[in-house]
């Protein structure tokens, strides 16, 4: 009888342990931010869109939130060819890339020291879904110079698209710029 009465105590008791481990473990696998970048006003005519500002401190990133089968992130567009907004040539092959091309870049962690270089991931959004080759960093580490186009750090979360990838997902155009998609590794 003493068992029975202490049971939904001892059960609950229990409960409550395995959902502060469950949240320990989930805690121990979030990416938490490296440092603070001072911004800098870019010279005149250097920076048109989304630029740094003098004295504004901007996180940065050595990580990104963990990959999985359905890895969450934000989906902004850029463009990977000679002369487009995304600056120098793609850090995997050393080249630009047509508009007309499905590529992408990862923030920092997901883009993993290269190890990503030149595969393929698969983007859903929007109810559709694209394969995009990686072909470039977006840098959570740096920004806010010259080599960074005077935009601040990538945040960690972030899947650079070129407007292929936008148009594969059926977004209209004027809804271009920022959105929530999934996305993982292709075999």
């Amino acid at each position: 009888m003493i068992i029975i009465k202490r049971f939904p105590t001892l059960f609950l008791s229990i409960c409550f342990v395995l959902i502060i481990i469950d949240c320990l473990m989930v805690e121990a696998y979030t990416c938490k931010p490296s440092g603070k970048l001072r911004g800098k006003k870019p010279p005149p005519g250097q920076c048109d869109d989304n630029c740094c500002e003098d004295g504004n401190f901007y996180t940065t990133y050595k990580c990104s939130p963990p990959v999985s089968s359905h890895t969450k992130a934000k989906l902004t567009i850029n463009s990977f060819a000679a002369g487009g907004d995304g600056g120098g040539p793609s850090e995997c092959d050393n080249l630009y890339h047509s508009d007309d091309e499905p590529v992408v870049a990862l923030s920092t962690g997901w883009f993993n020291n290269k190890k990503r270089c030149l595969k393929y991931i698969k983007i859903h959004g929007n109810g559709k879904s694209v394969k995009a080759k990686v072909v470039d960093e977006c840098d959570s580490t740096r920004g806010c110079d010259s080599e960074h186009g005077y935009q601040p750090p990538c945040p960690n979360n972030i899947v650079d698209a070129s407007k292929t990838v936008w148009k594969a997902l059926g977004v209209p155009k004027n809804d271009w710029g920022l959105m929530d998609i999934y996305w993982s590794d292709t075999d």
